[in-house]
């Protein structure tokens, strides 16, 4: 008889309403194994992990921990069972050290039943060492990366010997060397016969670290094949049931007049005179490491942050920019990186979100009207297809490429001349990003000036027209599209001011 594998999830389904979100879906893991849960956004990925994790209770089916069913109706029970789910969103306390967040919860004591700090530090450190992270236990977590804040998870996760572990999109936030590091805690995982599911778009990292991949689809499984038999045009056409052809799309555009004009832009601490342009009509990339500041050098532009030297031209002349109404009233907009904490409200509605920038062009002098916002709301769902039950529903219920949409449409509907996307497909599944390059190249065509900011080379180099390179707070290089290579972007990536 052969050995039970670690988790057994058979036959599991789930409604919301008359919404079949789940069904039938089964997916096994054995010790030491690494199964990659691959499928678009509101594929029912994320459902079927909040089942394992005891915060939904499915509707049918059943799941077993090395053989034994078990009823796993919370997250507490859940926890009692070796089950650690590491969310793409960060769920840590800032302002307390990395040992009391590993410990938060289960708090250790000493015989007087005071909360024993020492002892907690001298534990995590220990996980820490063994992992080979260069961080200290007594840290505070607020002065940490995103990267390593990601890490600390996983620290905590291992802390609490976990025996199945789920981490979500877990690199979105990775610099290059923090993924490398990620990937070998997972060898260590595995030599612990920890199970582990992966989930991540990013089809490279799964042909690199995981077993099987499985592949959901409306609902259902429609694919569970080995790694290393795996092909990535089949995965796509599993994930979205159909061929994506044109996965990126950028046609030939006029490209027009400068649009924007930065010269000498500094910032007291994160950078110091950056001067770059951009056209109508133009797509320019920004590239980088995790460190090179150019989200920062975007906010800044956007008027999030306050500059210290430098000027800003709009067609020509200069304008101030003090803070982000101005940058608006300019026709300046910025697409954050972080769609859920800066984009969108996400307790209220999509129709209260597609308002929230352009409300002073619903007012009248009676109130607001509510008809010509509806309509701005139904054009953009149309013009965008955005997948809603109605303007009514709640945002946070949409899936990632969803809610990109719905962030793009606030600020399109404000008709800006100047568009920064930071990180515009993070997080979304490949049907998704197909469509949402196919947005930007509309936009282009249009006569739209964009500035993309993006940590994915095959992203840039297959969208842009041109591409600046930053490195520690300083543009360090220059490309033209026919002079694009992942090598030529990564040598400019790291090219310190030190090594001149």
């Amino acid at each position: 008889m052969s050995e039970a594998k670690l988790l057994q999830m058979t036959g599991i389904s789930k409604s919301f309403g008359s919404n079949l979100v789940l069904d039938g879906v089964s997916l096994e893991v054995g010790a030491g194994e690494v199964v990659a849960l691959l499928g678009e956004n509101g594929a029912g990925k994320s459902t079927l992990i909040k089942i394992l994790g005891g915060i939904y209770k499915s509707d049918g089916g059943e799941i077993a921990i090395k053989g034994e069913k078990k009823d796993i109706h919370s997250a507490a029970i859940a926890g009692e069972n070796g089950i650690r789910i590491i969310h793409q969103e960060i769920i840590l306390v800032p302002e307390r050290t990395i040992a009391a967040n590993v410990f938060l919860g289960r708090e250790l004591r000493n015989q007087a039943g005071l909360v024993d700090a020492k002892r907690m530090e001298r534990e995590t450190q220990k996980i820490i060492d063994d992992l080979h992270i260069n961080l200290r236990a007594g840290q505070l977590v607020s002065e940490l990366t995103i990267g390593m804040q990601q890490l600390v998870e996983i620290i905590k996760a291992i802390s609490a010997d976990a025996q199945i572990v789920v981490m979500d999109e877990p690199t979105s936030s990775l610099s290059h060397g923090e993924v490398e590091m990620l990937f070998k805690i997972i060898g260590l995982l595995r030599e612990k016969n920890v199970g582990i599911i992966y989930i991540s778009h990013r089809l490279e990292e799964l042909f690199a670290v995981t077993d099987r991949i499985v592949v959901l689809r409306d609902g259902k499984m429609v694919g569970d094949v080995p790694t290393k038999t795996a092909d990535k045009d089949d995965l796509i056409r599993l994930m979205v049931g159909r061929e994506l052809n044109s996965y990126y799309t950028r046609n030939v555009h006029k490209i027009g007049e400068k649009s924007l004009e930065v010269t000498g832009l500094s910032h007291e601490k994160y950078f110091k005179e950056v001067n770059f342009y951009a056209r109508y009509g133009e797509i320019v990339g920004f590239a980088g490491l995790v460190g090179a500041r150019r989200t920062e050098l975007m906010k800044t532009v956007f008027g999030a942050f306050k500059n210290t030297g430098g000027e800003i031209k709009l067609d020509g002349k200069p304008i101030q920019i003090k803070n982000q109404r101005d940058a608006i009233n300019n026709g300046i907009v910025y697409v954050s990186e972080d769609r859920r904490g800066e984009g969108l409200i996400l307790d209220n509605d999509v129709e209260f979100n597609m308002g929230l920038v352009c409300l002073s062009d619903f007012i009248k002098s009676v109130g607001v009207n509510k008809k010509a916002w509806s309509e701005m709301v139904e054009s953009y769902r149309k013009k965008f297809s955005i997948k809603i039950t109605s303007p009514k529903q709640r945002t946070g219920t949409l899936s990632g490429g969803n809610q990109q949409k719905v962030v793009l449409s606030k600020w399109l509907a404000k008709n800006p001349k100047v568009i920064i996307l930071d990180e515009p497909t993070r997080g979304i599944d490949v049907g998704s990003k197909a469509e949402i390059y196919e947005i930007i190249d509309q936009l282009a065509a249009n006569g739209v000036s964009i500035i993309m900011v993006s940590s994915e080379l095959p992203e840039v180099i297959n969208m842009c027209n041109r591409c600046y390179v930053m490195c520690e707070g300083k543009i360090t290089g220059e490309l033209l599209e026919d002079e694009f290579t992942q090598e030529a972007i990564m040598k400019y990536a790291t090219h310190r001011e030190s090594e001149e």
